[in-house]
């Protein structure tokens, strides 16, 4: 069983990774007023762009670009600290969660750190981060909730961390599609349902780590 004397900090952790990804998502998309800033249509990746530009078919000026690429920075380096600071795991399941873990703050870190703007001229390191952050994210919230018992929650919050991964996995594969057909339909909303799914799954992880804690 998880030794909880541990659990404080590593709870505040993954709390931490997805209040902060949701503020900053928050923020930035309200700065961008003109047009508006769609939910559904625009990329998640615009608001890291400052612009005025046009790219991937889409428009992109985010005033507060820096912060949203701050956030997905600080996002990612949350995750694999709340993870490295979990107790109870066995060494297989441990080494295989935080080796994910690190892809996620890697790809966090590149897609933060290489702005979506197709400027790039080589490399595409944000199209890579991007990916990285999509596949290890969703496989993360996985292995968390089928590590329920080791980790001392609940089976219930562990099938709905084992969905969420799932439901995320899908919504990738719908992304790719969407993308791949040019429609741009609700390409917005498809990604989204990515990281979506992850990111709420660790904030009910930390807060299930605190109740247990209480």
């Amino acid at each position: 069983m998880n030794d909880i004397r541990q659990r404080p900090a590593s709870a505040l952790a993954f709390m931490a990774s997805g209040i902060i990804y949701f503020t900053g998502e928050f923020i930035a998309a309200a700065a961008w007023t003109d047009p508006p800033y769609s939910y559904t249509h625009h990329f998640i990746s615009n608001l890291g762009v400052h612009g005025p530009l046009t790219a991937f078919g889409q428009y992109m000026y985010s005033p507060l670009a820096s912060l949203m690429n701050i956030g997905l920075v600080l996002t990612g380096l949350a995750v694999l600290t709340a993870v490295t600071m979990l107790k109870g795991l066995p060494g297989g399941r441990r080494a295989a969660t935080v080796i994910t873990a690190a892809v996620l703050a890697i790809g966090m870190i590149l897609v933060g750190l290489f702005p979506g703007d197709g400027g790039t001229g080589g490399t595409d390191y944000h199209g890579i981060g991007a990916i990285l952050a999509f596949l290890s994210g969703n496989v993360l919230v996985i292995l968390l909730g089928r590590a329920h018992q080791p980790l001392g929650t609940s089976s219930g919050l562990g099938r709905l961390l084992t969905v969420a991964g799932a439901l995320g996995l899908l919504s990738l594969v719908i992304f790719g599609i969407i993308l791949a057909s040019g429609a741009g339909v609700l390409i917005g909303l498809s990604e989204r349902g990515i990281i979506y799914p992850f990111l709420i799954g660790f904030v009910l992880l930390g807060a299930a780590f605190r109740r247990r804690r209480a």
